[in-house]
């Protein structure tokens, strides 16, 4: 399966967004890319006021995303913002396109490093794989790589890999976290893990997460197999998701386990 990661730096309107998306998307359809993963909170950046901007998943920023995805015959998976019941909004990911229409919200807040994400977000409370082209793909966002029972669920629902969109907060020894962090959730689940960061921006200001770049592909055996630094870029690279049943006869930590201990 051909994916690209969409590593780039997304403002405070949505519209200007949507543009981006569009561009993006256009430039990984034209190198066959069949999955285009761009980053958490590609409809705002965080710092923005995030409820008066949230929508519905029937909205016209939500429609806006469908319209391209169907233009250009790929499966779009985007991170937006979408009303919550309690005032709050969901941290949720967009995935659509052809045979493919779903939606996660972000499980695990960003309680850490000084944010406090839940005073403005929902925590979502479902688990979701989608199905593209008959091999099946995990969804989560940024803050869920720290929780290795997500991805491990990913595997135990038949999927072959993760997508993990992020907005990955600067910081002392941020960078050697995330990297350690994907390669882990690949390696304990043996799945590939796709993480698409924002970009480094030039200029960061307040104390909301916007993105240290580096976004990864990590086999399933935990190796990275595609990197990027910290700037803008597109990655597009060819996943061999018949590599996964190899690494799990290999290394049966999925069969190995025993949940029974800890129940």
């Amino acid at each position: 399966m051909r994916i690209a990661l969409c590593q780039l730096t997304t403002g405070p309107d949505p519209e200007k967004n949507l543009r981006l998306i569009e561009e993006w998307t256009a430039r990984a359809a034209a190198e066959q890319a069949r999955v285009v993963v761009f980053p958490e909170a590609a409809m705002a950046c965080f710092g923005t006021p995030l409820a008066p901007l949230a929508e519905p998943l029937d909205g016209p920023w939500a429609e806006a995303v469908r319209a391209i995805a169907h233009a250009h015959g790929t499966v779009v998976v985007a991170g937006m913002f979408t009303p919550a019941p309690d005032g709050r909004v969901a941290n949720t990911l967009l995935a659509t396109g052809p045979g493919v229409e779903a939606s996660y919200d972000k499980i695990h807040l960003y309680d850490a490093f000084g944010f406090q994400e839940s005073r403005t977000v929902a925590p979502g409370e479902r688990i979701v794989t989608i199905d593209v082209d008959g091999a099946r793909l995990g969804l989560a966002t940024c803050y869920d790589v720290r929780f290795p029972e997500l991805f491990r669920a990913h595997a135990d629902a038949g999927a072959v890999a993760s997508l993990l969109p992020a907005s990955w907060g600067a910081g002392p020894g941020k960078l050697d976290q995330w990297e350690l962090l994907v390669r882990a959730r690949a390696l304990d689940a043996t799945l590939w893990v796709a993480a698409a960061g924002q970009a480094e921006p030039e200029a960061a200001e307040g104390s909301a997460p916007t993105g240290i770049g580096h976004s990864r592909i990590v086999g399933p055996d935990g190796s990275v197999r595609h990197a990027l630094g910290a700037a803008p870029e597109l990655l597009v690279a060819d996943l061999d998701l018949d590599e996964v049943a190899a690494v799990r006869e290999k290394t049966s930590v999925l069969a190995n386990r025993r949940p029974e201990v800890w129940r």
